[in-house]
């Protein structure tokens, strides 16, 4: 057997800036400590949160007034930190950068009196946020057949945002069926689907066709590893998506496979490692990584906290 270990991969910069941003955030105050839907879409990481007793909650009303809350990377809506203030929380803001930068421009595009179309899943964590700071002006739509539904006319004074997390080849399918639908669109000045998505599935497109299985790691919930799983199914070869080594099945591979490993931007290198292990003590396997582009993006702490570590 033989491992191609795709770089890049995993945790990416805004996911290692949340990360840090929960552990930070325990260190100075104890559990318990609330979190505002998962810090990551991740098993794994929110497992071993969980144990350190951060308490993950999906309605600011499940946490005590004056407590502590994290918003996940993902970001929140105006009406969560709405919500926060009220009930006096103490609020660290740990929305991934690029994420941030999609809610100002749906601010600005909705204050210039646009219809904003937003491509993106309904109901992840990271649309409805985006969302949530202009409802009135935002559609959503998910595929070509919600822009052929828009109920818009051909004049309309139309802008487009994508969730930073899609397919790159899906939301280029879906801005083509905006473009010919609204030629007068507009967009942002650079595309909001995020680098590390963007390098992850650049990696998986140019490694697959060497590989006959693949695996992917990640959780089921995961918008960015679903989609590395959908580039290798659309390649014709198997994909597995896992959260962790006890998912493998020995029947997935022969023993002369070539098996392609990757990571989803919140998976941690240390379920990368443990299959890696898993397939050398099992099938004897060969290592060889390879570099298909290098990051050298990073984050900072948010202010809140930079502010108490001072």
């Amino acid at each position: 057997m033989r491992i191609i270990l795709a770089n890049p991969r995993g945790f990416c910069a805004g996911v290692n800036m949340a990360i840090e941003s929960l552990d930070r955030a325990l260190d100075l105050f104890g559990a318990p400590l609330y979190v505002y839907h998962e810090i990551v879409h991740n098993r794994p990481v929110v497992e071993r949160f969980r144990k350190r007793g951060v308490v993950f909650v999906d309605d600011i009303s499940q946490i005590p007034e004056g407590a502590n809350v994290l918003y996940s990377a993902h970001g929140v809506a105006p009406a969560i930190r709405a919500a926060s203030a009220q009930r006096r929380l103490r609020a660290i803001d740990a929305t991934c950068p690029l994420v941030t930068k999609v809610h100002f421009e749906a601010v600005r595009f909705a204050r210039e009196g646009y219809t904003i179309i937003l491509i993106g899943h309904e109901g992840h964590d990271e649309v409805l946020g985006t969302m949530g700071e202009a409802p009135a002006n935002i559609r959503l739509v998910q595929n070509t057949e919600d822009v052929n539904q828009l109920d818009l006319p051909a004049d309309a004074k139309v802008a487009y945002l994508t969730q930073t997390t899609l397919s790159v080849d899906d939301a280029e399918v879906i801005i083509a069926a905006l473009r010919r639908r609204f030629s007068q669109i507009v967009g942002p000045s650079r595309d909001d689907i995020c680098y590390a998505t963007q390098n992850r599935q650049e990696a998986v497109k140019l490694l697959v066709p060497e590989a006959d299985v693949v695996l992917v790691l990640g959780s089921q919930n995961s918008s960015n590893s679903m989609r590395l799983a959908e580039i290798v199914q659309s390649y014709g070869k198997k994909a597995y998506l896992i959260d962790r080594v006890s998912e493998i099945k020995d029947d997935w591979f022969r023993r002369d496979d070539t098996v392609l490993i990757t990571a989803g931007a919140s998976a941690p290198e240390e379920v990368v490692e443990e299959c890696v292990a898993y397939l050398k003590e099992h099938f004897g396997a060969a290592v060889e990584s390879r570099t298909v582009r290098e990051e050298h993006v990073s984050f900072p702490l948010p202010r809140e906290l930079r502010v108490l570590a001072s």
